[in-house]
């Protein structure tokens, strides 16, 4: 599997605070619903912890064929030979990372409410940016807002894949879609849904993607 295949769908953000088996659970549901990207976050481990957790959600992304990036630190990634990573202001230079990950892995770059960063990003060769937050955040609530608008001139001048990110729903993502996102970056709404298989199935049909994968 390339971990390039086409970037767009559910981009499913674990959240911080569970449990090594919890998380797990989650994550498989996420999975066994639809999400095409997941990322590994979690600010509050230690570095044991985070490489034993991110290896194993790893492992788990292969079983579906899903790749795993990891948040905001390279040297892990390329040591669990995650499949990317995904870097905000202070994390390196895109560039360098570029580099370190060679051409198959995946590099996204947390961009805010700057399109200007955005397209110097994908002269570096980002394969992704993400903006936000979209709506307001219970994750990020002081966030840089990035409103649809700044998603459809990103989308307008800009050649690679745009994650949104920041208080987006089932509810509001087909807005989201509309104004040019090809990845929805979600965290609360589905790891904290009732049924999470099944809100993860909602985002995929959202992409006409469920039941053609």
């Amino acid at each position: 599997m390339s971990s390039k295949r086409r970037l767009e769908g559910l981009y499913a953000i674990t959240p911080d605070g569970l449990g090594e088996d919890e998380l797990a659970r989650r994550v498989e549901a996420v999975l066994a619903g639809g999400a095409r990207l997941v990322q590994f976050r979690d600010k509050k481990l230690g570095p044991a912890q985070r490489e034993r957790r991110s290896r194993s959600l790893h492992g788990l992304c292969k079983r579906f064929g899903v790749p795993l990036i990891v948040n905001d630190d390279l040297e892990l990634a390329l040591r669990i030979g995650a499949d990317g990573v995904h870097l905000g202001r202070d994390d390196g230079d895109v560039a360098l990372a570029r580099r370190a990950l060679g051409s198959e892995r995946i590099l996204g770059l947390s961009c805010y409410n700057e399109i200007e960063r955005a397209l110097a990003a994908m002269a570096a060769g980002a394969d992704y940016v993400a903006f936000g937050s979209v709506f307001p955040s219970l994750t990020k609530p002081s966030a840089a807002r990035a409103t649809t608008g700044l998603l459809r001139h990103a989308r307008d001048r800009l050649s690679i894949p745009i994650a949104a990110i920041g208080g987006i729903t089932a509810e509001n993502a087909p807005e989201v879609i509309a104004a040019g996102a090809n990845l929805l970056a979600v965290i609360s709404d589905v790891f904290d849904a009732a049924d999470i298989r099944g809100r993860a199935e909602q985002y995929a049909r959202l992409f006409g993607q469920w039941n053609t994968m």
